[in-house]
């Protein structure tokens, strides 16, 4: 029997994705119920068998929605019937002020895998973004200003996080689930034109697939592995400098003047989130706004933060300290 292709795209993915790991390692798979999470775990479960790897099966119950607790236990019960060692479901609180609800959601996932990941000791969780979250991603980047790092879009893994989808279309995971007779949920935020990443997705890349040609979901995620290369030699030098510029109470100013300006901003930008400025709300115009505190200093007085936070220059020494503080 031949394999579907779009079922080989997902497994081909997940097989080279963990190819590192050892037999009996733990894997956990996040799943939402979706195509995208389902096709994932389908194909993790595949993989593991001939691996022997302990897979477990998460979802994440936001309850943010009406149904989100029965839909949460029909997940698991998919979970177990594609033969997932184990299942875990679990409800998060969503509250992080400071965040939109989108940013709140996932500040609470992230927290919740940690914690079943070090239940169970896994040596990976696997997230689900495909080719085209990655489109999404630097589409959005581009369109906002953010600089380098958004547009080289989402790493295929940090710390313990791995996304072996990432050069997968969403196209080959919804047909990966039709071939295998599974029911995707179509979660409706998804359909939200409220939401800007879904205007992205509905309007904006297939209107520039129209005016420029096939491929351009492609060609932007190829763009964010050929800067993501760039982005990550200048942050290796930007935490050595951000190394040599820490003082008692701050930073160096004069150390943090003598850098150039692309180790420089990012040395700053870094400092923030280690003292606390949310780095999903830290942006351009307030790095910008910081480094005049090294580089055009006038006499200001500080400079406000997301995070309740505030840079301000004392004593040759730029510090990052709770706002209300003495200036």
């Amino acid at each position: 029997m031949t394999l579907h292709p779009s079922v080989a795209a997902v497994r081909n993915a997940v097989r080279r994705n963990l190819a590192d790991l050892e037999p009996g390692a733990r894997v956990l798979v996040a799943c939402s119920g979706g195509a995208d999470s389902l096709a994932l775990a389908a194909a993790t479960v595949f993989e593991g068998r001939g691996h022997g790897w302990h897979v477990v099966g998460v979802t994440v119950d936001h309850g943010l929605q009406e149904g989100s607790a029965e839909r949460a236990e029909r997940v698991v019960g998919q979970l177990a019937a594609l033969g997932v060692d184990e299942t875990v479901t679990a409800r998060v609180e969503v509250e992080a002020p400071g965040l939109g609800p989108e940013a709140a959601a996932r500040e609470a996932r992230y927290a919740l895998l940690d914690q079943v990941r070090e239940r169970f000791m896994a040596q990976a969780v696997l997230l689900a973004h495909t080719r085209d979250d990655q489109a999404e991603t630097v589409l959005l980047g581009l369109a906002r200003g953010s600089g380098g790092r958004s547009i080289a879009g989402m790493r295929r893994a940090f710390e313990h996080y791995r996304r072996p989808l990432l050069d997968v279309s969403h196209v080959d995971t919804v047909t990966a689930c039709q071939v295998a007779g599974l029911e995707a949920w179509n979660d409706p935020h998804n359909s939200d034109d409220s939401y800007t990443r879904v205007r992205v997705r509905r309007r904006v890349l297939p209107m520039l697939e129209d005016e420029l040609g096939p491929g351009v979901t492609e060609s932007l995620a190829r763009t964010a592995d050929l800067l993501r290369a760039d982005m990550e030699l200048l942050d290796a030098y930007a935490e050595g400098a951000l190394a040599d510029a820490t003082m008692e109470g701050g930073l160096s100013v004069d150390a943090v003047t003598a850098l150039e300006a692309p180790i420089r901003t990012r040395v700053l930008r870094a400092a923030a989130v280690a003292a606390g400025a949310p780095p999903g709300e830290t942006f351009h115009q307030h790095v910008v706004a910081v480094d005049a505190l090294v580089t055009d200093w006038h006499g200001q007085k500080w400079v406000d933060l997301p995070g309740r936070l505030r840079a301000v220059r004392r004593d040759g020494l730029l510090a990052f300290e709770p706002a209300g503080g003495s200036a």
